[in-house]
């Protein structure tokens, strides 16, 4: 039997904060044959740290209903989680996690922060996030930074660059670097360079030499930490040999 090519699904959140404490507000995705974007009341107030990067307001929200109590959800759900599916997000797996306290867990995704980072092996680059990656690699688009939309249309154009590299790069058909992608974003980033602290911009081996004790407190914090730290804490325990 014929393998299916799979259907790919760019989206994004806007959420009231960045931690396993926060909610969806925003969500937009774009595939093939459709765009969607929608707005919902969270469970939480929107602080106004949130809202100074997405611009998004309690105000605007306010009649609003909750994600669940929608009609989208049920059919976001119905999309994402189809098996032939692989959704793709920068940095995902934020994004999963808030996907999940909606009832809503895709099988397979691409996480294109994880593979620019795989991708980038000589550390050239100073910061993965998305907008710094848009004007890096001069990735020309009509695009609101912060807005779900705005950041899916974004992300789209640096996932084709990405997919393209490995394309050229290993000599890959679109399939199987897609498939290459899925698998990279299957698993947290191996840091190959200290991006912050007393250490910025030395390679972590060589603090591991001359300061371990830095990098078990670091491993400490992220453990006790309520942001996504899965990338940190694979690389920290995998040098520090635990």
């Amino acid at each position: 039997m014929q393998k299916k090519t799979p259907a790919l699904i760019f989206f994004d959140t806007e959420t009231t904060g960045n931690t396993e404490n926060d909610f969806l507000v925003q969500i937009a995705y774009k595939s093939d044959d459709e765009k969607f974007a929608g707005l919902y009341k969270p469970e939480v107030k929107i602080p106004p740290e949130a809202s100074a990067v997405h611009h998004i307001t309690n105000k605007m929200v306010a009649e609003k209903p909750t994600f669940k109590e929608s009609g989208d959800q049920a059919k976001i759900k119905k999309l994402f989680e189809d098996e032939n599916t692989v959704v793709v997000a920068h940095n995902a797996p934020f994004d999963l996690m808030i996907l999940e306290k909606e009832g809503i867990k895709p099988k397979k995704f691409i996480c294109t922060l994880r593979v620019a980072r795989e991708l980038d092996k000589e550390d050239k680059i100073e910061r993965y996030n998305l907008q710094y990656l848009r004007y890096l690699l001069e990735i020309e688009i009509e695009a609101i930074a912060h807005d779900a939309m705005g950041d899916v249309l974004v992300l789209e154009k640096l996932f084709e660059r990405l997919k393209n590299k490995l394309v050229k790069e290993e000599n890959l058909s679109e399939e199987q670097a897609i498939e290459k992608m899925v698998e990279i974003s299957s698993h947290p980033s191996l840091f190959r360079t200290m991006n912050f602290g007393k250490h910025n911009g030395k390679k972590i081996e060589e603090v591991l030499a001359m300061d371990r004790g830095y990098l078990e407190w670091l491993l400490a914090q992220k453990l006790e930490s309520d942001q996504i730290e899965d990338d940190w804490i694979y690389t920290l325990k995998h040098h520090l040999g635990k």
